[in-house]
């Protein structure tokens, strides 16, 4: 290790001296050198030499001799190449006014020389400074101008900054994809310079910007392989930088939920960056942690990341990853069923996002519109002419009576025309109030004939419901009293052993179930056509409904050996509780009824987007495309069950109807064969709060 230290030192000094000893050259060949152009481009290679070292306070010294020196001799390039230099320096300096000055001096210079790339560079230094103060479209358009000329002669140091302007530019107006596409044309410069002088430190710069922007593209494969790439060329000295791509790593592995991956690279990063105190990366590998232990249900270590990764987020005022931060507290309060904390996470989740948004969009500061000149130089004068007024004759008497005379008969002429028009005037204004006394008059006799119509539809549309209704009392409601009063009747005459009995008890219970559904549904169906039902709503618990609808449906599940999964939750929602009451006992039922033996119907609920989602599924037959069409109609459609259950088709209507009363939606995703879902949004409160 000595030795090691030894060998850099005396690189180090050797490095050192080969740049003084180059300055020192150059220094004594100005000392001796005449007045000329010679001098001039030794001096700008000697400015050349100080800028790359960084000694700008020194380079400018040289660059005002040089620059006298230059205009004395009217030496064009040696101008044009100083005043590059200035601008250069200056940009260095964060003197904005003064290197873009400058900028625009030597584009104006070079040009007049024609020398195309001596333009295209300035070009580049100009996109750089525009970049660096938030003018990314300005920034853009200068960069882009020089590209094509550095990739006319294949340049490969200054097509590297072009891309790398050109990406960052790109990347900053969020348009990731020419991003990314100028990263990776930099990778490749990069890859055959590395191979060249094995230097990866540019190298592993570009790789971590592709890592990020596949990640943000959810390309999340390209983005591990990137991060893996960087791993294997970190110097093993760099542990800052091991500490900020492995919680990274591990993050994207946690999106293809290969968990011991991710948590082999979550562990070593939380432990490398807290071995650095590098807070930044500490709350990386704590939230990623977090989302891990959140999928993998282990939610008391969930819980203790989340926080500390909180307390961290704040500290340091990471917003992103406080963002992700309050999404997965929210997360794992839901998954606790601690809904009253989950609520205030979500809260301030959209706080934060919205603020984050609105910094996006602040307008770029633009600032003038470079100077254009043309390849010769030359610029356009206007000359202006001073016009004078001559004066006039004087006018005769004889003359000055003809004029006045003209002038009369005009007044005359006028007043006639005046006339005329205001008499037109009022006829026409005449004309127009009789006109809009007809108007009125039709307007109000069409909308008599609309109130008519109105009326005629509605009772021709409530002679219908009364139609539907006399149809399915005197058929389906008949069949099931006429059934019961059979059996009645049976053991009123004695015709039935009290074994007989016993075993008819079922079919009498389900014929007696099936009535009391029918005309439950044909009351609110009828009451819901003939528009006098209304929704009451209050906030109650989903789950209250749930429970009770399973204990009234049990038995039917029990005697066709379906099979129940009750996944639901606690979950406030604002509505007509005896409506969502129906809404749940239909779908339900409707889901035993296409049920088989051993098939599984499913009921859940979730909340998402400030609403309360419901789902009731099953491994039924379920229903064909066709058949899904026809659903919540206002005509009546049904099928026979799996046991010949029969039905009125009003069941779905009346679920459709009653949830848009309550200011939600339904609808159903369903395949032949497999199984049908039914899905119920409803909202968690006053929709015109």
């Amino acid at each position: 290790m000595k030795n090691l230290f030894s060998i850099v030192a005396c690189l180090v000094f050797f490095i050192g001296f080969t740049q003084t000893r180059e300055q020192d050259s150059l220094t004594i060949q100005l000392a001796f050198q005449k007045s000329d152009t010679t001098k001039i481009e030794t001096s700008l290679l000697l400015i050349k030499e100080l800028y790359n070292n960084d000694e700008y306070d020194k380079a400018l010294k040289y660059i005002s001799q040089t620059e006298k020196l230059s205009q004395n001799l009217n030496y064009k390039n040696g101008i044009a190449e100083i005043t590059y230099y200035k601008a250069l320096i200056y940009a260095f300096k964060d003197d904005y006014i003064n290197s873009r000055d400058n900028y625009l001096k030597a584009k104006e210079l070079f040009i007049q020389l024609q020398d195309t790339l001596h333009i295209a560079k300035v070009n580049n230094s100009i996109a750089l400074n525009e970049i660096k103060r938030g003018n990314y479209n300005t920034g853009l358009q200068y960069s882009l101008l020089a590209l094509k000329e550095f990739e006319k002669r294949n340049l490969k140091q200054e097509l590297l900054t072009a891309y790398k302007c050109l990406a960052r530019a790109y990347f900053q107006i969020n348009n990731q994809s020419k991003a990314t596409e100028y990263y990776s044309k930099a990778l490749e410069i990069e890859k055959q310079s590395n191979n060249n002088n094995n230097n990866n430190k540019g190298s592993i710069e570009v790789l971590e910007k592709l890592a990020s922007l596949y990640s943000l593209q959810k390309e999340h494969r390209k983005s591990i392989d990137y991060y893996e790439q960087i791993l294997k060329q970190i110097p093993s000295e760099n542990d800052s930088l091991r500490g900020e791509i492995l919680p990274k790593l591990g993050g994207e592995y946690l999106q293809f939920n290969e968990y011991d991956k991710a948590l082999e690279h979550l562990v070593k990063g939380l432990r490398l960056n807290r071995s650095l105190n590098n807070s930044h990366g500490i709350l990386v590998s704590l939230n990623n942690l977090g989302a891990l232990n959140l999928h993998r249900k282990h939610l008391k270590y969930a819980e203790i990341q989340l926080y500390e990764a909180k307390d961290i987020a704040n500290a340091i005022d990471d917003k992103q990853e406080q963002l992700k931060n309050y999404g997965l507290l929210k997360s794992l309060d839901s998954t606790n069923k601690r809904f009253d904390r989950a609520f205030i996470w979500q809260k301030e989740y959209y706080q934060l996002q919205n603020e984050l948004e609105q910094a996006e969009i602040k307008p770029q500061t633009e600032e003038e519109t470079p100077q254009i000149i043309n390849n010769l130089g030359i610029s356009s004068k206007v000359n202006k002419e001073v016009s004078k007024n001559e004066q006039e004759p004087v006018k005769t008497q004889k003359e000055f009576d003809r004029l006045r005379l003209i002038f009369y008969g005009l007044l005359g002429a006028i007043a006639i025309l005046s006339t005329f028009l205001i008499l037109i005037y009022l006829k026409r204004n005449s004309r127009l109030k009789y006109t809009r006394e007809l108007e009125e008059k039709n307007e109000r006799i069409e909308i008599q004939n609309e109130a008519i119509l109105e009326q005629t539809k509605h009772l021709e549309d409530i002679n219908k419901v009364k139609d539907r209704l006399f149809s399915i009392v005197s058929h389906d409601l008949k069949d099931s009293l006429t059934s019961i009063k059979g059996f009645i009747d049976l053991l009123k005459d004695g015709s039935l052993t009290h074994e007989e009995f016993k075993s008819l008890i079922p079919e009498l219970s389900d014929n007696a179930n099936n009535a009391s559904l029918l005309l439950f549904n044909l009351l609110n169906w009828s009451k819901s056509q003939m528009q006098s039902l209304e929704s009451n709503p209050t906030l109650f618990d989903l789950q209250e409904v749930f429970t009770d609808k399973i204990n009234l449906l049990e038995q039917s599940m029990e005697k066709k050996g379906i099979i129940l999964r009750d996944k639901t939750l606690r979950d406030f929602v604002y509505a007509d509780r005896s409506m969502v009451e129906i809404i749940i006992q239909n779908i339900l039922t409707n889901s035993i009824k296409f049920s088989k033996e051993g098939d599984t119907i499913t009921i859940a609920n979730q909340i998402s987007n400030g609403k309360s989602i419901i789902s009731i599924s099953d491994t039924g037959v379920g229903i064909s495309k066709e058949n899904q069409q026809k659903l919540f109609k206002s005509s009546s459609f049904t099928t026979i069950g799996t046991k010949n259950e029969k039905g009125t088709g009003l069941g779905l209507t009346i679920c459709k109807e009653l949830v848009e009363l309550n200011h939600g939606r339904i609808w159903v995703e369903s395949d032949l064969n497999i199984g049908t879902t039914f899905y119920v949004e409803l909202p968690k409160s006053n929709p015109q709060d």
